[in-house]
């Protein structure tokens, strides 16, 4: 008998804010506000805050397990979960891309649940290499600035949903779940959705925060 999978809840506790504009990722950047999200995972957060802005354009390493857990799933296989989480469900917290893998930011604890979860799911055997990263683990995150490309190539670490607010709805395990499921289904992207860049680059898409629930 399969594990019954959760439904996506309708209703997101606080939208991301990000702006009334969609948001795509290769002109992404955290705001003042997101700035002090990301870190309040640091033990001295103002001094983070101060070495970010000093290198606005440098990747920084931030702890999990505090302000939030982290699900990294390879890139397209990420894709397909932003798609349905948008889609259908309430939308993400911030999401990243890092050498190839997406990043999901998620609720505290979301590392210790979701491997247990995806175990009782019947789908759960073809959803790829998930990561989960909580206490006691870090992770590569962004730079607060997308830096300028004179060659037009994307940088490996970059902001997909950048943080905008300084208390950002996160997905929990369950959330994540119904997404790793539907993904795992093989739906692909919707035939609707409007890639940014001309040429059908599958790896461009935009994800419009202004409809968070």
């Amino acid at each position: 008998m399969s594990a019954r999978t959760p439904s996506p809840p309708h209703a997101a506790p606080s939208p991301l804010g990000l702006g009334p504009g969609p948001v795509h990722d290769t002109a992404c950047d955290v705001t003042a506000e997101g700035a002090a999200w990301l870190a309040s995972a640091e033990v001295y957060p103002r001094s983070a805050l101060a070495h970010w802005r000093a290198r606005p354009c440098a990747p920084a390493v931030l702890p999990c397990g505090s302000a939030f857990d982290v699900v990294s799933v390879p890139a397209v296989f990420g894709r397909r979960m932003l798609d349905h989480l948008w889609d259908e469900g309430p939308g993400s917290g911030p999401v990243a891309v890092h050498r190839g893998r997406t990043l999901l930011f998620a609720a505290p604890r979301t590392a210790q649940r979701l491997p247990s979860l995806l175990g009782w799911e019947e789908w759960g055997a073809r959803v790829p290499s998930v990561l989960c990263h909580g206490a006691g683990d870090a992770i590569t995150v962004p730079p607060l600035t997308a830096p300028a490309d004179a060659t037009g190539l994307r940088p490996e670490t970059r902001w997909l949903v950048a943080p905008g607010t300084r208390h950002p709805w996160l997905p929990g395990p369950e959330v994540l779940l119904w997404a790793c499921v539907r993904a795992a289904r093989g739906a692909g992207p919707p035939a609707a959705r409007t890639a940014i860049f001309p040429g059908g680059d599958q790896d461009a898409k935009v994800y419009d925060v202004s409809r968070r629930r």
